[in-house]
Parts: structure tokens; sequence; C-alpha cells
């Protein structure tokens, strides 16, 4: 808001999530406390405040409201989050064609897939679906202790195969939707 008319001015071209949201730029987060900015920004911000207001308000407001929602996605999630910490240090994340990942890793992931593919029996879905929720802990885990080594390269390949987890999340509930 401009100090002296108090009129809603546009957000900055690449504002920093962290700062935005009011935490440490760390992937250690306290995801109440993100909560209750996130609301609080958007009690403030949220375009069904600005109807009354010059169009120019009201599509800053927009832009705000979009931001912030991108913010708390972003930094809610410990996938998003790594990548985004990765992206602020300078650090290219991992590329699927990255050769990087060892073998065994591939495999179990590839054997899950297989499982996932070939299954209709519920039991063996809720089986898989503890296996992943397992493993993306574990991963979290190892993460954040990169992270506050600063470690960024072990972050970046740890991040990776978050994602492959990510991948196989997606597949299971797309099975679990009946079609």
């Amino acid at each position: 808001f401009c100090p002296g008319c108090r009129a809603l001015q546009p957000p900055g071209p690449r504002p920093d999530l962290f700062r935005l949201m009011d935490c440490d730029r760390s992937f250690r987060i306290d995801a109440q406390q993100l909560q209750r900015r996130f609301r609080s920004l958007q009690r403030v911000l949220h375009p069904d405040r600005f109807g009354q207001r010059p169009l120019k308000e009201q599509y800053y407001s927009e832009q705000h409201s979009s931001l912030i929602n991108k913010a708390y996605q972003t930094l809610l999630n410990p996938l998003s989050r790594g990548l985004y910490l990765l992206e602020l240090n300078g650090v290219e994340p991992a590329q699927e064609t990255d050769s990087d990942a060892d073998s065994v890793f591939l495999m179990e992931i590839m054997e899950i897939n297989e499982k996932l593919a070939d299954s209709k029996n519920e039991n063996i879905l809720e089986e898989i679906e503890t296996l992943i929720k397992a493993k993306q802990e574990e991963l979290t885990k190892e993460v954040t202790a990169a992270f506050e080594r600063d470690d960024l390269q072990e972050a970046k390949k740890l991040l990776a195969k978050m994602k492959y987890f990510a991948n196989l999340e997606d597949k299971l509930k797309n099975k679990k939707i009946p079609s």
C-alpha cells in the first residue's frame, strides 16, 4: 500500500516467497505460522475486498492474491519448497535425463510402478501408499539435513528422488479415483 494515499501497489517483479510469507529462508518451516500468515494476507488483499476500489487496485489485488496462493503452496510442500530453495541459491534442479540416480533406486521405482500398473486390489494400493509416504518422510528428513549442512548438491539429488515419489503418488491417486 502507498504510505501516503493507502492505494494498493503492484507486487514486485520477483518477490522472495519466504519474505512474503514472513518465514526464515530455510527448508524447515513452521506450517502453522505459514498458514496464519497466508490467512492474514488474504484477509487484507483478497479481491473480494477491492470490489469498490478503482480497476487498477482490483487488478493489483488479484495479482497479490495469486502470488500469496503460489507462495503458500510452494512453501507448504517439501518438494516445491526444496526446489525453490535450490533456485534461490542458483542451483539448477536435477533433470529426469540426469543419469546420476543410482540403479538400485531406479529399480525400486520401476518395481513400485509395475505393482501400481498391475494392481486393482485395494490392499495392495494401500500398501503402496504407505510405502510412498514412508519414503517421502525419510527423504524429507534427509533433505532437511542436507540443507542444514548447506550441502546443496546432496539436496538436489534427494529432491530428484522426491520427485519420483511425487509422480508415483500422483499415479496412485489417479488409480484410486473410480473412472
